[in-house]
């Protein structure tokens, strides 16, 4: 049995490319990622939500892969972005992580993180059907 997705006709369509359920079957491998943060290698931050939304999925496509997954696997996305307006940019760049089936998906406003130049996070949980 595969993932299964659930977008019931009661209610409201998802606004973007994300699923209101999906169910994960018996035994799948489970991962969890804590937040990422828009900073490299090198303790660089871009200026712009875009190119740290970048280096948040780079970090996590690293994290999958040292679990043996892929984007596909990903079962659940809670992004964190400090301004309304950054809502757009970083869903552009999460659309093109995200795989059929799509993940379910949260996107929440916060006053800030731990340092001020951040301005997104994102954290996702994947579930690899075995």
């Amino acid at each position: 049995m595969s993932k299964m997705t659930f977008n019931p006709p009661s209610v409201r369509k998802p606004f973007g490319n994300y699923n209101h359920g999906l169910l994960v079957p018996p035994g799948a491998s489970l991962l969890v990622t804590s937040g990422q943060l828009g900073i490299g290698l090198d303790d660089a931050v871009p200026a712009d939500v875009s190119a740290q939304a970048e280096l948040c999925f780079e970090a996590i496509k690293a994290i999958l892969e040292d679990a043996g997954m892929t984007f596909a696997d990903v079962i659940r996305i809670s992004g964190f972005v400090t301004k309304r307006e950054d809502f757009a940019p970083y869903m552009a760049v999460r659309d093109r992580y995200t795989l059929d089936p799509k993940p379910v998906s949260t996107l929440i406003i916060v006053s800030g993180f731990t340092r001020p130049e951040f301005l997104v996070e994102v954290e996702v949980t994947a579930a690899k059907v075995v």
